[in-house]
């Protein structure tokens, strides 16, 4: 898999990322949700850099 997520979408999704996680494990009172735990997907996409839906419909914003 070749990388075509950028460095400022990387840190963009791993931050959306653990936010989403916080929200599942409950450390922002009152909004501990299961939907929080959406926030794997961002979070692994942007730590490895490859995003499967990018590639889909062909965009890259990696600059190499």
């Amino acid at each position: 898999m070749t990388a075509n997520v950028g460095i400022i979408d990387r840190i963009l999704r791993v931050i959306v990322g653990l936010a989403l996680i916080a929200l599942a494990l409950g450390y922002i009172p009152g909004y501990q949700s299961v939907w929080g735990w959406v926030g794997v997907v961002p979070l692994v996409t942007g730590l490895f850099g490859t995003c499967p839906v990018y590639g889909l419909f062909g965009v890259n914003t990696c600059s190499t």
